[in-house]
């Protein structure tokens, strides 16, 4: 167990996880531009896209490159730096750092070695196409980047087809059409979703529908900018139950299971016939207690 007080004085440094714009340089907090110019050093994922938005609010600060690419390399300097009491922020090229961008691997080492980790809020593409979208908000489920794969991308959509959550999606405009033709085969092409294009930006733009529908207008539609796709949850999944965690049940002791589970009456029952290979209307007579005439 480890617990931390952020702002406790200590001789060790400090790693500040800094937000930074999605689109509109508007969204960058006060805090957050205080932050860029009080640590000793930036770490960036791409030093001359962040100079940009260092040149723009005037931060002076040092930068050194931190990507996927030289991860390990990168995070035991970090760490020394720390460690002798520099204080460091971390930024990816636009949001939350750790959130589909570098980050988590040298939170979780800073973590380890007990440095001190501040997170700053701040710009996030996912909660913003959210809240606008049209489908219920919460709970919500968070994927990010499909597999770019055929295959492994099917792979992964076919374990996400009976999440009830509300589903978010990261895709780049080149393969938008084919990745929502993936999701629109794998979780149903009437399901509700919205596209969220360009957020923050001149051009944004929400385009909802079915996912049917969304898979022709980004067929049809010259598709630009980087997209959010957020998906409606599935309103009746299923749950699969192996033979034996409901063979020495009754058919309504194990209706009355899935309902505690979570599930509609009607759903349960639905489910129960399912999984037992018998009539629904049979399962909803034996469940209510109806007899046959």
């Amino acid at each position: 167990m480890q617990s931390q007080l952020s702002f406790q004085k200590r001789d060790t440094g400090t790693l500040f996880l800094v937000p930074t714009p999605i689109g509109n340089l508007g969204d960058m907090t006060y805090r957050s531009v205080e932050t860029l110019k009080n640590v000793a050093l930036i770490a960036a994922e791409d030093t001359r896209n962040t100079q940009k938005l260092l040149n723009h609010f005037e931060i002076e600060t040092p930068q050194i490159s931190f990507h996927e690419h030289n991860t390990q390399e990168r995070i035991p300097q970090l760490l020394a730096k720390l460690r002798a009491g520099e204080d460091i922020a971390q930024v990816s090229d636009a949001g939350m750092p750790s959130i589909s961008d570098p980050g988590q691997e040298l939170v979780k080492a800073c973590v380890a070695a007990n440095l001190t980790v501040v997170p700053l809020p701040g710009a996030n593409a996912g909660l913003t196409a959210l809240i606008a979208s049209g489908i219920t908000p919460q709970p919500f489920y968070f994927y990010g980047f499909l597999d770019r794969k055929p295959k492994l991308q099917r792979e992964e959509l076919t374990a996400l087809v009976n999440r009830s959550e509300t589903l978010i999606f990261y895709e780049a405009p080149h393969r938008l059409a084919k990745t929502l033709t993936n999701i629109s085969q794998s979780l149903g092409e009437q399901r509700p979703a919205a596209l969220c294009r360009e957020l923050t930006k001149k051009h944004e733009e929400f385009i909802r529908g079915t996912l049917s529908e969304l898979v022709t207008w980004a067929t049809t539609d010259q598709v630009r900018g980087e997209f959010v796709i957020i998906v409606s949850g599935n309103p009746n999944p299923e749950i699969e139950t192996p033979a034996d965690d409901f063979s020495q049940l009754t058919i309504e002791a194990h209706v009355d299971q899935l309902i505690d589970g979570g599930l509609r009456t009607n759903d349960a029952i639905k489910q129960v016939a399912h999984l037992r290979q018998l009539k629904k209307q049979d399962v909803y007579n034996t469940y209510h207690h109806i007899e046959k005439k």
